[in-house]
Formats: C-alpha cells, structure tokens, sequence
C-alpha cells in the first residue's frame, strides 16, 4: 500500500491503546528487516531516517527504499524524518516524500522553539505530511546533536502544554529520563512527570532513546499516553553483532550476502520482540 502518516498510525494506536515502533533504518537490509518484521506481526511501522543516515545513504535512496517496501507490503508504513534540525532539511525531505518529520528545536529557547516548530507545521500540513515535535533535551548523542550531561533539562509540563497549543503538532516527544544511544546502567524514568504532560496536553507521546529501557518501563509508559517508541540502538547491535559472528566464523567468506542476509534476520527478530512489547501485534 501507499505510505501512510504518523498521524494516522498514532490515531489507531490512541484508540487501541498500543504504541507503533519507530525504526531507524540506515541501508537497504535494515529496510528490510524493519518491513520484514512489521508484516510478521501483522503491525503498523514507522521506519525513520535521521541526519547521520541520509547523509550515508541519500535521501533519495533512503526514501525509494522505504516507498518500495511500502508499496509491495499489506501493513501501513509511514516514512518519519528523525530529528531534523532546521527548515531546510525539512522542505528536502518533504519534497521527497517523506509522510512524517521532525522538527527538533529543543535547543532553543522555548518562544524560539515554537516559531521554528510552527513554521514546519503550517507547511508540512499543508501538504498532507505529520509533525513530531520535542521540548526538553535528552542525554546522549543523536547523530550531530549531543547533549552533556550536565545540561540535560526534563520537560516542563506547563511548558509542553503551551508548546502542543501554539504549535499543534501531532506528536510530542518529551523528555523524562531517556537517552540516546547506550546506557551506563538502568534509566531513571520520571513517570509521574509523563503523566502530568499527558494529562495537560492530551497530544499522543513519543518515547525516545527507548533501547535499553526495560520492557515494563516500556509498558507502562505506553499506558501513559505514549504512543510512538523509537527504536535504534538494539538494530544497530543485533546487526553487527551477527556480522562479527559470521567474520568469525569464517574469516574468509568474501559474499556481502552471506553476511548481511544473516545480519538481516537477526535485526528482524529483534525488531519482532519490540513490536510484541508495544502491543501493536495484529494491529495492521
């Protein structure tokens, strides 16, 4: 089927009660891994690209992948701009048809924040294409933006809530204790913080940095409002993972195939497990 909007994906999940997972893909294996899966467990999918992978791929290999497996596939997929970081970038992807972006301007002051979100929004629904925006920062590094611990911020509840009206976004990613990339122990979830944003904004959540966040946090966030959880760093590891273990194994072998094709499935069982977790089994 045609791509779809994150919109509409997290309209169904509202009602059901679930989350969709949203996956970074970086090549054409991880694509397939990501859609593989999705149809599996018979789920809605958001794949989704961020700075550091349209830079590696292009974003018109990256969006013809996703619309290839998108259109020969019978659950609804949607292709999400992970944390853009400016207009420009935005328009880009639009233009090449991108259903879903982000806008990150949680670096900037919160005023400055709403007008650079606003602006992405009268656009991006103009033509059609959902709006993911994020107020607070996350410890950790998302592709060129990183953020010290030491000037990581949790999201203001009351400053969400005049942040979802002034923009009128679709999706609100917060910050409440997640990170990008590897934790050095367990995450520290400010829940009751999740809960106050849910009930001031009524806007569908989305958990990021959620590798490495136990599966009963997951869950309970999700009973919280969260209704998209984003998902890179377990596909990254489960696919090098089984890279190492072919190599490994046989230091000779020179065919890609014989070792991403693997790889590939490894990611696939991965990404099955955390769609079983956010609920969105049978959900397509």
């Amino acid at each position: 089927m045609s791509l779809v909007t994150s919109a509409e994906l997290l309209y169904n999940a509202e009602a059901g009660g679930y989350a969709v997972g949203a996956f970074n893909c970086n090549n054409m294996e991880i694509v397939q891994a990501i859609i593989g899966a999705a149809e599996a467990e018979q789920s809605p999918v958001i794949i989704q690209a961020s700075q550091g992978a349209i830079k590696y791929a292009g974003l018109g290999y990256i969006a013809a992948l996703v619309r290839e497996a998108a259109e020969n596939s019978p659950v609804p997929v949607a292709l999400h701009l992970d944390h853009g970081t400016d207009f420009d970038q935005v328009m880009k992807c639009l233009r090449g048809g991108f259903t879903s972006v982000m806008i990150d301007g949680s670096h900037y002051p919160l005023e400055e924040n709403i007008a650079v979100t606003r602006r992405v929004v009268e656009v991006a629904h103009a033509v059609g294409v959902s709006v993911e925006g994020e107020i607070g920062r996350l410890q950790g590094i998302e592709d060129q933006i990183s953020v010290s611990e030491r000037d990581v911020f949790f999201t203001d509840p009351e400053e969400a809530r005049t942040f979802v009206q002034e923009t009128e976004i679709d999706a609100l990613a917060p910050s409440i204790g997640t990170a990008h990339g590897r934790y050095r122990g367990r995450p520290n979830l400010d829940f009751d913080r999740l809960k106050e944003i849910r009930d001031l904004t009524g806007i569908s959540l989305v958990l990021h940095g959620s590798s490495g966040v136990p599966g009963e946090d997951i869950r309970r966030a999700i009973a919280l409002g969260v209704r998209k959880v984003n998902i890179d760093t377990n596909i990254r590891e489960a696919f090098v993972a089984e890279i190492r273990r072919r190599l490994a194994a046989d230091p000779e072998e020179i065919d890609p195939r014989k070792v991403l094709g693997p790889a590939r499935d490894r990611a696939t069982e991965v990404i099955r497990e955390k769609i079983r977790l956010f609920g969105s089994s049978g959900k397509a």
